[in-house]
């Protein structure tokens, strides 16, 4: 499944380095922010070790069907889910609720050159895990603490999901089929509060490498889904600080370009993308249809923006004369944007997706193989690495403990017998 090209795909197994080895994460975060943010490091080359509950791991193992089932068939205890954001890590379950457990995070905070949480706010000060109780005994620390708000203001103290962050950060406000069609405020179809956020906190942490290795010193990072949230709002919310309007819901339409839809044809729906006056003169040209570009309603954007109601119209009807597949054949010789709406089963059979790497095959200790979504970063001397498939709980905790803090193997069985640490799940 991988792409043998290790420039598109990356690498599977060890065989180079990526831009961050050498650099240790100490994963204290769950769900999908934290980990996406922590996968993400790990595919650039960093050692990620991620902290779960002992007996329990994850709150994501568990959330599924589907999970993945081991080579006699049978499920797992690896939901789906949990595996979309795990890649390129060493599971070790440790007790953060016990003073034992407590210690040994410290003494692997002192290793770390990162440090990622998704606590709620204050939980970890009173176990002596936050920045200002690490930072003396490991001052290059990076610290990021994700939450739902912050760690300041009048909702700091809240849970954030990532539902709730779509619908107050104004997302859901912005998706769905318009009122006046029967719609209503609509979420994404996947965690994308939760995703971005995870990607803005791996762009803090880097620029804070950058910055540790100019001046030796480390820092805090506060990152909430809902400031990230209303970040990537960009052209609806800029356009509704530039004129006061509440934007509304349009369905599949472009605010600012006409026509930029999704239309039936005579089969099945495909996307129309046009964008400038030149593309739209061509697509009049393959419609049968050129008059529309030297009617003045139509002729630049800004007129069919403003006379979008007359022209959608036009375009439908234009739309519902040849199949999804004429128009995307036809178009595309025109040089004119537009393509199909594809399932998923169509988008990891595409060979374009396949040509990237997008689609990635890797050894897993209980399933014999796990398909999972490859990494879209593509670089030409450091390309990711697919160095480890999602561990099972506490898989590496022994093997971390040994080699990071040197623990001996009776040392180790102590803490498995009080319950501190465990050793792992046999799925």
């Amino acid at each position: 499944m991988a792409d043998n090209n290790a420039r598109n795909a990356g690498v599977t197994g060890g065989q180079k380095k990526g831009p961050l080895d050498g650099l240790l994460v100490l994963d204290l975060s769950r769900i999908l922010a934290g980990p996406t943010a922590t996968q993400l490091l790990g595919d650039l080359g960093a050692t990620v070790l991620k902290v779960e509950r002992p007996g329990k791991g994850d709150d994501t193992r568990g959330w599924g069907p589907p999970f993945l089932k081991d080579e006699d068939g049978n499920e797992t205890r690896e939901s789906a889910y949990y595996l979309a954001a795990n890649r390129n890590k060493q599971s070790i379950a440790v007790d953060i609720a016990a003073q034992e457990g407590q210690s040994l995070l410290r003494r692997l905070a002192e290793k770390a050159d990162i440090l990622i949480e998704n606590y709620k706010v204050g939980d970890l000060k009173r176990r002596g895990l936050d920045y200002e109780s690490l930072k003396t005994a490991n001052p290059g620390l990076i610290y990021c603490s994700i939450s739902g708000f912050g760690q300041t203001g009048p909702y700091a103290a809240r849970a954030g999901y990532d539902f709730l962050i779509q619908g107050m950060g104004g997302i859901m406000s912005l998706t769905g089929r318009p009122d006046e069609e029967g719609g209503e405020p609509m979420k994404a179809g996947v965690g994308i509060a939760d995703v971005m956020c995870g990607m803005y906190a791996s762009n803090a942490i880097l620029a804070a490498l950058h910055h540790r290795s100019l001046t030796g010193a480390g820092q805090y990072i506060d990152i909430a889904l809902l400031d990230t949230q209303v970040a990537w709002l960009i052209n609806q919310g800029l356009a509704y600080l530039t004129d006061g309007n509440v934007p509304p819901r349009r369905g599949n339409a472009h605010p600012t370009i006409v026509p930029y839809n999704a239309y039936r044809a005579s089969d099945r729906a495909f996307i129309l993308a046009v964008g400038n006056d030149a593309q739209f003169a061509r697509f009049c040209e393959v419609a049968g249809a050129p008059e529309l570009a030297g009617d003045p309603r139509f002729a630049r954007n800004a007129d069919r923006v403003r006379n979008r109601l007359e022209l959608e119209p036009l375009v439908e009807e234009l739309a519902a004369r040849h199949p999804a597949d004429w128009w995307i054949s036809a178009l595309e010789a025109a040089g004119v944007p537009c393509g199909p709406i594809n399932d998923l089963a169509q988008v990891f059979s595409d060979p374009q997706v396949i040509h990237r790497g997008m689609r990635v095959r890797m050894a897993h200790e209980t399933s014999g193989s796990v398909d999972l979504i490859g990494n879209p970063i593509k670089m030409s001397a450091t390309p990711v690495t697919y160095r480890k498939a999602p561990p099972r709980r506490g898989q590496d905790t022994a093997a971390v403990l040994t080699s990071h803090l040197g623990l001996s193997d009776a040392e180790i069985a102590a803490l498995a017998a009080d319950n501190i640490i465990d050793l792992g799940d046999d799925a």
